[in-house]
């Protein structure tokens, strides 16, 4: 716990089975995970978060994307959740052990890194895996620490792509810049000649087709939604916090710290479901004290 943060913590309920799984993103790209669980977990409740007034978070410091989801982090917290999970890579290699740290007792979180990690490392035959993601996400080196715990014997081949999400989120077609973009970031992965391909970034799976592609069949394409979908559950299951009905239909809502409007237009792109009415949520620039702890939870 940071100096002087047990002053500014309030007391919440804590959580329970009936409450939904929150998704934070930095803008839609995290709707690819979300529509994963929604098909894996239809019986659960969700609420998504996207910090789309932030977006991109590719280019931020550390520093930033720290303090912007322990700022999130308190927003779904006082919506009452059950479970956090970070689909933003950025987020996920920058702030987990923060998140982890300053919501210990409270609630569980999830993030992208490791799950892909080990869903990589399952299915590589030769042990040289790709990774596509942004700058911070690259720069970070969470990969690296991550496939290194699950297969030790593997080699990254990480490749930054500093424009391709913003990209993707601007243009509603594939068009030839943006598949001469993904081809010239995949190139150094087929000389790389790796057999699998994380793509580390919320955005990637929107054009998974033309990655695959880029890479040629014989490579395995690793997205994070696939990854995260099993893990969401065994961690409610572990919790005791699971939907005890499996034969419901959940319900999921939507924030954003942007435009409510233009966060349903992008979205409904990224989610291939209807998104419903959308909550705007601002949240400004400033970094966030201490989170508030669950009633009884262990400071």
């Amino acid at each position: 716990m940071r100096p002087g943060a047990r002053d500014n913590m309030r007391a919440v309920t804590a959580p329970d089975a009936s409450q939904p799984v929150a998704v934070f993103d930095s803008g839609v790209g995290g709707l690819t995970v979300l529509h994963e669980c929604l098909v894996s977990l239809p019986h659960e409740d969700f609420l998504y978060f996207g910090d789309t007034a932030r977006f991109p978070y590719g280019d931020r410091s550390p520093e930033e994307l720290e303090a912007f989801a322990l700022q999130v982090a308190r927003a779904l917290l006082d919506e009452g959740i059950k479970l956090l999970v970070v689909a933003c890579n950025s987020a996920t290699a920058a702030a987990l052990p923060a998140l982890r740290r300053e919501l210990a007792g409270t609630v569980g979180v999830v993030g992208v890194v490791v799950p892909e990690s080990r869903l990589a490392a399952a299915v590589t035959a030769n042990g040289r895996v790709g990774l596509l993601a942004t700058p911070a996400t690259v720069a970070s080196g969470a990969y690296e620490r991550a496939l290194a715990g699950v297969a030790p014997e593997a080699t990254l081949y990480p490749e930054a792509c500093p424009e391709l999400a913003s990209l993707i989120q601007r243009e509603a077609e594939v068009d030839d810049l943006l598949v001469d973009t993904v081809g010239r970031h995949c190139l150094p992965l087929r000389k790389a000649g790796v057999d699998t391909v994380i793509l580390g970034c919320t955005h990637y799976p929107l054009v998974r087709s033309v990655i695959q592609r880029a890479m040629g069949r014989g490579v395995r394409v690793v997205g994070s939604g696939e990854a995260i979908a099993g893990t969401v559950d065994s961690e409610l299951r572990s919790a005791g916090l699971a939907a005890p009905d499996h034969q419901r239909r959940g319900g999921y809502r939507f924030l954003c710290s942007g435009e409510a409007e233009e966060f349903r237009r992008l979205g409904t792109r990224f989610l291939q479901l209807p998104l419903g009415a959308v909550r705007c949520v601002p949240l400004g620039d400033s970094p966030v004290g201490a989170l508030p702890a669950r009633t009884g939870a262990a400071a």
